[in-house]
Parts: C-alpha cells; sequence; structure tokens
C-alpha cells in the first residue's frame, strides 16, 4: 500500500517474465494504507496489482493466498493470484514475497451512503458461508495475542487516561473469552479489515473486495463487527448510524442468520472490533515506519468508537426481525 521498498523496472520485467502476463507497459506505486508495498501493473494481458509484503513472513502467504484462490472459485469478487508454471503463488522480488493478483474494477468509499451498506452486508454473510469448506487455520494475526503485546509497548507512551482505558477495556475482553460461549462462537477464515476502502463500487454494485492481508481464522461476529463499526459510523462522534446499520444488519441476516451465541457475544464483539483498531493505530503512530509513500491514519477515530460502544450496542437481530432493505 505505502512504497516500502521501490522496484526497478528492470526487476519487475524479470520477476513479470515467470508469469503468464505478456510483456510490462507500465506501473506505479500506490500511496494508500501502511502496511504493504503496492503498484498497479499494466501488462499486455491486461492491469493487475503487485503486493511486497513487508511484514508478513513467507510461511503466512499460502494461507492468504489459498483464501483468495478459495473465494473466487465460489464467485466471490476477490483478487485472483497469478501463479507461475509450477504453480507458485509468490516469489521474492527487491528482497521482500511478492504476489500478482488481478486488479479490480471500482472505487473506495470515503462516505459510506445508504445504498452501500446492504451489498456491504451481503457481500460480507456470502464470505462467511463460502468460507465453511476451507482448510486454513492461521489464527487472525491482530488477533487478542497482539493486543496484548501491543499494549504492553504503549503502556509507557500514553497519557494516563488513554492508559487505563486501554487496561480496563483488555481485562474486560479476557474475561469476555475465557468461557465455553465465546469458544462456540462460529468461526472461519475472515477478512478482519473490511473497511470502505476495501470494498470497491462499480457504480452501484460492488466489483470487488480486497486487501485480505489480515485474515486469519476468528468469530464471525468479530468480522461482522469489524466491517459495521467502519460502515456504519459517524466519524466524528463514534456513533452508530442506525439508518446504515439496519441495512448493513439486514442484508447479513438475510444471507446468513446468527446463532443466539452470536447475538449474545454482539456487543463485546463490537468492542472488541474497535479496540483491535484503535491498538493498531496507536502502535503505527508511535512506532512510524519510513516509506516514500504513507497515509496516516487517527487512532482518535477508534478511541471514540470505543467509548461509544462501551456506552450501547444496539442488538443483532435475528432473522426474522431483519428489516425488508434489499
Amino acid at each position: 500500500m505505502a512504497v516500502f521498498t521501490p522496484v526497478a523496472r528492470a526487476q519487475l520485467e524479470a520477476w513479470l517474465a515467470a508469469r503468464p502476463v505478456g510483456s510490462l507497459h507500465g506501473f506505479a506505486g500506490i500511496a494508500e494504507g501502511i502496511e504493504n508495498t503496492n503498484y498497479f501493473v499494466e501488462t499486455d494481458a491486461g492491469r493487475w496489482v503487485l503486493t511486497l509484503f513487508e511484514r508478513i513472513p513467507p510461511e503466512r502467504l499460502p494461507f492468504h493466498l489459498d483464501l483468495l484462490r478459495h473465494l473466487a472459485a465460489r464467485g466471490v469478487p476477490c483478487p485472483d493470484p497469478v501463479a507461475d508454471p509450477a504453480g507458485g503463488l509468490w516469489a521474492p522480488l527487491a528482497g521482500r514475497p511478492a504476489a500478482l493478483v488481478t486488479r479490480l474494477p471500482g472505487r473506495g468509499v470515503e462516505r459510506p451512503a445508504l445504498a452501500h451498506c446492504a451489498p456491504v452486508g451481503d457481500l460480507l454473510a456470502r464470505m462467511h458461508v463460502a468460507v465453511a469448506d476451507f482448510p486454513g487455520t492461521q489464527p487472525n494475526p491482530r488477533g487478542p495475542d497482539w493486543w496484548r503485546e501491543a499494549a504492553a509497548r504503549l503502556e509507557p507512551l500514553l497519557p494516563a487516561a488513554q492508559g487505563r482505558l486501554l487496561a480496563d477495556e483488555l481485562a474486560a475482553q479476557h474475561a469476555a473469552q475465557a468461557g465455553d460461549a465465546y469458544r462456540s462462537l462460529p468461526r472461519g477464515a475472515v477478512h478482519a479489515d473490511l473497511f470502505r476502502d476495501n470494498v470497491l463500487f462499480d457504480g452501484d454494485a460492488i466489483g470487488g473486495v480486497i486487501d485480505f492481508w489480515f485474515a486469519g481464522v476468528d468469530t464471525l461476529v468479530f468480522d461482522l463487527a469489524v466491517t459495521v463499526n467502519d460502515w456504519c459510523v459517524d466519524d466524528a462522534s463514534g456513533a452508530l448510524d442506525a439508518a446504515r446499520l439496519d441495512a448493513l444488519l439486514g442484508a447479513y441476516v438475510a444471507a446468513r442468520p446468527p446463532t443466539d451465541a452470536e447475538r449474545a457475544a454482539w456487543p463485546m464483539a463490537m468492542r472488541a472490533a474497535a479496540l483491535r483498531f484503535w491498538l493498531s493505530r496507536l502502535d503505527d503512530l508511535h512506532r512510524p515506519r519510513p516509506a516514500q509513500q504513507l497515509t496516516p491514519k487517527d487512532p482518535g477515530t477508534f478511541e471514540r468508537i470505543l467509548l461509544a460502544r462501551r456506552a450501547h450496542v444496539p442488538p443483532l437481530p435475528a432473522r426474522e426481525e431483519a428489516p425488508a432493505c434489499r
């Protein structure tokens, strides 16, 4: 996403020669994001996205790339990795593991409207149904273990009030995840970062869902909470927009009804989703990395969201309660 690793044209041409995409026409770095290096690439065969993985070790890449293949084969509009003649989906480039995937049509949404939210809810439900037979087992790389590690790094750097909020929420999440009820929640390979910039709208329709590099096995209700906390929120206050929330949840529940356990876990899942992104943005703020292009993100947004979710979370509807929104 941000350009941490420059790639020379000759390097890229040599790397592409092992893939059935023809000759290179041009390429350009993508400025958005803070995790990986991404380039738009144009060749004889079409348009692609090249990703150089800055933090994901090679042994974890098969999970992510196999998940994309799995979802694409089941009709989910997501990037499909390009294999080399031996079937490999990644190879070193400029000192980093790299993969080439199809480029999807559309653009991310900066300010979600009501009309965007039902398609996103339906898409997420279809993704959750599609992963039922995906065999990957990699845990969520930004799950509870990472929360505790990040909190330990950040604690000396935070103002006292933020430190108290962080410690209290971590304790509450630990208690919520300690029992059989949490362990009984439906789980699967989840996107875990389905923000508005990771869903591309081509006109009124979804052109694709991108950026699966935070994917891992977690509860499906956590993935839904991550999505709601971005698509259905007022950025200034952290409060939920009731109409957008009803549209997204109505479409999701119509396609994949939640279990009673998921409905009971919903308030803490919403808080967990807010905590995860508050922590990651605090970590990026206090431990910046050099990049040729970088778009910083404000941790205050998710601090406000966490505070709002601690105050109140509307219930997750059952199927028969879902509004008619499709």
